[in-house]
């Protein structure tokens, strides 16, 4: 991992041929779902959502399509074979390299993404992102969500909101909740863009 101490990040060089992506990981997230955490989780990114824009989003990094599923106005992209079949089946697929969004979500996605400032230009308005949240590199190794199959970016909070800032977003809510819910270590925000 190189950590980046004045940057409040680091970056683990996943190699894509390592990441879980299939039908059994799409299954284990459909399982977690199911479960009372899993419903009072994909509530609080809706409420979350709504609670600053009402319109369209992209949910990138579905998951098992839960939070597509709760939105009222959500499509999904996703690299996983089994969720892209599964979004374009519903005919809520979309592809998020395609064109503008005025919203994203990204709840547990954006660390497994390469390249993240490419991912986020897409978003003309607002991102709401949830991600693990470290205090610095050892905290991040002793972690269990430090995942060298799948993270590849790992944030401190003011790292996170730094990094944001330098694409032009500004940070509007901040907010432990899915911690709080039964989650360990998890930082959820809401960004406009400035």
């Amino acid at each position: 991992m190189v950590w980046l101490p004045q940057e409040g990040r680091g970056f683990y060089p996943v190699r894509q041929e390592d990441m879980p992506y299939d039908r059994e990981y799409f299954e284990k997230y459909r399982r977690q779902a199911d479960t009372p955490i899993g419903h009072a989780l994909t509530e609080a990114r809706v409420q979350m959502v709504l609670r600053h824009w009402d319109g369209p989003v992209l949910d990138v990094g579905i998951g098992c399509g839960q939070f597509v599923l709760a939105h009222p106005q959500a499509h999904g992209f996703d690299v996983n074979p089994a969720g892209v079949a599964w979004l374009k089946e519903g005919g809520i697929w979309d592809d998020l390299y395609g064109r503008q969004y005025p919203a994203l979500t990204f709840w547990d996605s954006l660390e497994h993404i390469f390249d993240i400032e490419k991912a986020v230009s897409h978003a003309d308005e607002w991102v709401f992102v949830s991600l693990p949240i470290f205090d610095n590199s050892e905290h991040c190794l002793r972690s269990k969500h430090f995942r060298p199959n799948e993270h590849v970016w790992y944030f401190t909070d003011t790292g996170l909101k730094d990094w944001f800032a330098k694409q032009g977003f500004a940070c509007v809510e901040q907010n432990n909740l899915e911690t709080l819910i039964g989650r360990e270590g998890i930082g959820s925000y809401a960004f406009r863009r400035v």
